[in-house]
């Protein structure tokens, strides 16, 4: 038995009936412990199947073969693929939209490659995973494959889709889902105007738009609004700008129409 002590040798107790069953160790089980879960763990780290042979042999005394080993990981691919394909609800109120740079293994070399993440919310207001795409860099055109396989698995509407300013992004939305609102996410807007603020008064200027983000009502929103056109009237009206240009914001009782 190998367990992370090490090779076990064990006698598994047997009836004349046939009707005993372990309770620590199942019948056939030749791995103890987390030994699985520390090859697949291995693997997505980017180690070979032969450096994890040499490595379980090394620390444990534990002789995996290759073959075990690529046995172990092709069905973890095939769960993956399998999650990757799942269908999806057909509505989502919100839908987020991002990706993140990520070093990857690829071919004995680590590279940065962009994950595209889509995260959506249903109407009870759990978020879901709908996928992770990997490619060399995120673009509007990979972005618009995305969307059309979300669309295949089932997805039919979403009410607002939050991104980032990139070019072309708003574009592919629209095109895979016609009705949708897009939406600059907050956190790239005060990001970028952030650009135009000097280093002293940045925590200033993010504590006073997150005054209008986070107000309780319209109300609130724009006199928050004014004290931000008072004291710094070029940041407000850069931030409309990146707002009406690469955003789109549309009002929200617009929305009201289209309520599910």
């Amino acid at each position: 038995m190998h367990t992370t002590a090490g090779p076990v040798t064990i006698t598994v107790p047997r009836d004349r009936n046939g009707e005993f069953e372990p309770r620590i160790v199942p019948k056939g089980a030749r791995r103890l412990g987390q030994i699985d879960e520390m090859i697949l763990s291995l693997y997505a780290r980017g180690m070979s199947t032969r450096d994890i042979e040499a490595h379980l042999g090394e620390v444990y005394g534990i002789r995996a073969s290759r073959e075990l080993i690529s046995t172990m990981t092709d069905v973890v691919a095939e769960e993956i693929t399998a999650w990757r394909n799942r269908p999806v609800d057909d509505v989502y109120p919100i839908m987020y939209v991002d990706a993140i740079r990520i070093r990857v293994k690829d071919r004995g070399v680590v590279t940065m490659k962009a994950a595209h993440l889509v995260v959506g919310v249903d109407v009870e207001g759990r978020k879901h995973v709908l996928g992770v795409w990997i490619a060399d860099a995120e673009g509007a055109k990979f972005w618009l494959s995305v969307l059309t396989q979300l669309r295949n698995r089932g997805l039919r509407d979403v009410l607002i889709a939050c991104c980032d300013g990139l070019t072309g992004l708003p574009e592919a939305i629209t095109s895979v889902f016609p009705d949708t609102v897009v939406q600059t996410c907050v956190v790239h807007v005060v990001r970028h105007a952030m650009r135009f603020v000097s280093y002293g008064d940045r925590k200033k200027v993010a504590a006073a738009m997150r005054a209008i983000y986070t107000a309780p009502s319209v109300e609130a929103a724009e006199t928050a609004l004014g004290d931000l056109d008072k004291e710094y009237g070029a940041v407000s009206r850069r931030r409309r700008r990146v707002e009406a240009g690469l955003g789109r914001v549309h009002s929200l009782p617009g929305l009201s129409s289209r309520a599910p």
